[in-house]
């Protein structure tokens, strides 16, 4: 008779001429997820096909093939709450996605769909849905997006990064839904301290504050940093990803002192360095992306965050700052209430020993995802519980394509 933990390695084995497909696109933060979660795969032992159904832009392209992903572009076309006349275009762009991602899925034959979402997912969902593909959707914000409230209607398993997201779905998918955390990269895990504080030139003894900007800037965050700058160089020593479009006014702003000229390293872009820097640093300061709050979290790292609102936003980044403050983890600075004291403040907040411990704890218990009756105790690798959001998906679709296909066999 065969333990449970052979027929787990045969079940393994099985699965190994199987496919896996992903689909998402438009920002990173629908992308670099399930990266996450492909490598994350690839560790625990899986050997199958995997395929990414993505957007036509470029850059979607070459990051995820990048990773020796094979990509099948489609067009794309934006699902608007509004009346526009864009509408009538865009629908054409859905229709024809829709028939060329039917057309890939009939031909590629994964197993699963695993969604996480932006609107080029859209049609893959629902194509994939039509054929009989078993579709996982995950949402990394605290309130699902337009795409995931249309992907939903058509998954067998919801995953969502909050508990509290599951109360903007209907009652009647509810049971569909598992909390399973937001993935996040494994090489942002894995920096080096030294090596990053080399790299900037900052002395060990000092905190170091890394000020994310974003890729494209943020002015209100690069606002709030140039003009604390003055009252922040005697606490910690500042790293500031400004933005490529904001860097060179940034520099022009910086004032001409010695001590903040020595505390402060202002980049327009931080790339493959990230990780070292991550763990030179002590605190976050940034805008409130999942993606953000999830790789700090999961660093152990207390965030301050400014998060986007206003008109031009859903309010995603309102309602993912109030999670993580309410969590423990961060301090939020929001609109109109945002100023050099109280930035300083929130600095001067994790500066104390005991803060900042019981923030690092809150960070653990938000990332370390526990086990669910979804994933037996003996799994498709060594991990012990609890385990982050990456592993727990990677099990979880591994599980699940198992479970399944005795299901249809």
């Amino acid at each position: 008779m065969q333990s449970i933990y052979e027929t787990e390695l045969q079940e393994k084995d099985e699965l190994e001429n199987d496919c896996i497909a992903f689909t998402g696109g438009g920002t990173g933060g629908h992308i670099y997820p399930g990266l996450a979660v492909i490598e994350e795969l690839r560790r625990l032992g899986f050997k199958g096909r995997i395929a990414w159904i993505g957007s036509e832009k470029e850059l979607d392209r070459s990051i995820v093939t990048g990773q020796g992903i094979e990509y099948h572009a489609i067009p794309s076309g934006k699902f608007r709450r509004e009346l526009s006349l864009r509408n009538i275009s865009d629908l054409g762009r859905v229709a024809s996605a829709y028939f060329r991602a039917r057309a890939l899925l009939k031909d590629i034959g994964p197993s699963i769909l695993f969604s996480k979402g932006g609107y080029v997912s859209v049609p893959p969902c629902w194509a994939a849905s039509s054929l009989g593909i078993p579709v996982i959707t995950h949402e990394s914000d605290a309130s699902p997006g337009l795409a995931t409230r249309l992907n939903s209607k058509k998954a067998s398993l919801i995953l969502t990064s909050w508990e509290v997201t599951a109360q903007y779905f209907p009652e009647s998918l509810r049971t569909k839904i598992i909390r399973a955390g937001n993935p996040v990269r494994p090489d942002i895990l894995n920096g080096d301290r030294q090596r990053g504080l080399s790299m900037l030139e900052f002395v060990a003894e000092k905190p170091v504050l890394f000020v994310l900007g974003g890729s494209q800037g943020a002015q209100e965050v690069n606002d709030i940093v140039l003009s604390s700058l003055n009252l922040l160089v005697p606490l910690v020593q500042i790293v500031h990803q400004t933005g490529r479009a904001n860097f060179d006014e940034v520099k022009a702003r910086v004032p001409d002192d010695p001590a903040v000229r020595r505390a402060y390293r202002p980049f327009p872009y931080i790339g493959s360095e990230i990780a070292d820097i991550y763990a030179a640093s002590s605190m976050i300061a940034g805008r409130a992306g999942a993606g953000t709050i999830w790789e700090a979290a999961s660093l152990g790292k207390p965030m301050i965050l400014i998060p986007l609102s206003g008109s031009g936003t859903r309010g995603d980044q309102v309602e993912n700052a109030a999670l993580a403050e309410r969590s423990g983890i961060a301090t939020v600075l929001l609109k109109p209430n945002i100023s050099s004291d109280l930035f300083v403040d929130a600095v001067k907040k994790y500066l104390n020993i005991k803060n900042y411990a019981m923030a690092e704890e809150a960070c653990r218990n938000l990332v370390h995802i526990v086990k669910t009756p979804h994933i037996p105790e003996i799994t498709y690798g060594p991990s012990q519980n609890p385990i982050l959001s990456a592993e727990y998906i990677a099990q979880l679709l591994l599980t699940k394509m198992a479970e399944w296909a005795k299901e249809s066999a």
